[in-house]
């Protein structure tokens, strides 16, 4: 599929370059129409039938379920959060004194603080794996792992740099040594193609206002048998059986909608976001995660050249992602000056220390990144 001419969806002036998708991605015109039609609902609530409440959920549940190759969308939870998800996950783990925990050096936040009280209520061990210059993540990671693995929680990729992990080879090892394997998929989903069949997380759990396109506030979480009878961090009306029947409510139900379902947000029928992330979703299965990582490739490669060209250090092609990289900037470049000259310019990226980490869409083209080059040779001329 061509993916030329996407710009046109949406709404950023031709005097931006915004290269920051991974921090909030900006709504496409669809998604925006979708809102407001959410918004005249909302405005004329005689309108909303029952049925509102549970068929655009079961709806928004496909779409997922499609986009990450799931064949029961039972197994989808509509979540606020990745630390939501997160949460849930760890809510549902009973640990033995002297379980490791894996994750990765320099995770992100929300995927690392239930996993130090987890650790701290049953006197379990967080195991940090990273890597130093020459060493590969995956090898790392993989020695890491052993019978006393109890969880190996981790991105599909890292955050900060587009580094690629080998999650089905993760995944394998994990199973051998009878451990969860749980991802944060919030980078990559949408953006980079993803299969549970292929990777088999026990959870996936996965930020929606990034490559999904959603807004803040909505999230989705993918969970595995492990899951399927746990308990749900608050109890909402709408993921017990038979709540449809509006009359019975308070015929209170022991029983939960089945799978995933109990682990959903309450008041996750929201009309407004939930026509909106429909919206995000239909448009991103159009245009498939392998079409958009390829269109990213193509409109940075050049780019990526002239920057090693001037010092900056970028990882190898095979190794990392195309819509999100980062890229080491020269030792003698002033970096308050270089912020200062990109502000002025209105290019968005944002700094992870020494890091440029550049996040890119359908929305940017070869011109963003010859804008991006430029302000980098203009300051380092100086």
């Amino acid at each position: 599929m061509s993916l030329a001419n996407q710009k046109k969806h949406f709404d950023i002036p031709e005097n931006i370059t915004y290269l920051n998708t991974a921090s909030q991605a900006p709504a496409f015109k669809a998604i925006y129409e979708a809102g407001i039609e959410g918004l005249k609902q909302k405005s004329r609530p005689y309108t909303i039938k029952g049925s509102d409440y549970f068929e655009p959920v079961v709806e928004l549940k496909k779409l997922f379920a499609e986009l990450i190759d799931v064949s029961n969308y039972n197994r989808i939870a509509c979540i606020p959060s990745a630390s939501y998800g997160i949460a849930t996950v760890t809510n549902n783990i009973v640990l033995k004194e002297g379980d490791e925990i894996l994750v990765i050096d320099e995770q992100f936040p929300s995927n690392y603080y239930s996993w130090k009280n987890l650790a701290e209520k049953y006197d379990a061990t967080i195991k940090t794996i990273s890597k130093k210059e020459g060493e590969l993540w995956n090898t790392n990671i993989l020695n890491a792992i052993t019978n006393k693995t109890a969880v190996v929680a981790m991105g599909h990729i890292h955050w900060s740099n587009g580094s690629l992990f080998d999650l089905k080879t993760i995944s394998s090892k994990t199973k051998q040594h009878k451990a969860l394997f749980i991802i944060d998929g919030s980078q990559t989903i949408g953006a980079l193609p993803f299969s549970v069949k292929e990777i088999q997380p026990d959870a996936l759990i996965c930020a929606g206002y990034k490559w999904l396109f959603g807004p803040y506030g909505c999230a989705y979480a993918y969970f595995g048998e492990h899951f399927d009878h746990g308990n749900p961090i608050e109890e909402n009306w709408s993921n017990r059986l038979d709540s449809e029947n509006f009359a019975g409510l308070t015929n209170y139900q022991e029983e939960y909608k089945p799978l995933a379902n109990r682990y959903s947000v309450g008041e996750s029928g929201n009309f407004i976001y939930v026509k909106m992330q429909i919206a995000a979703l239909k448009q991103i299965i159009a245009w498939t995660p392998n079409a958009i990582q390829e269109y990213c490739k193509n409109i940075s490669s050049e780019a990526v050249k002239e920057l090693r060209n001037l010092g900056c250090q970028i990882e190898e092609e095979s190794i990392r992602t195309h819509h999100l990289f980062g890229i080491k900037l020269p030792e003698n470049i002033n970096i308050e000056a270089l912020k200062a000259s990109l502000a002025q310019q209105q290019i968005f990226v944002s700094f992870r220390g020494n890091y440029i980490r550049v996040s890119c869409h359908l929305l940017n083209t070869t011109e963003d990144f010859s804008r991006l080059v430029h302000c980098l040779t203009s300051v380092l001329a100086k």
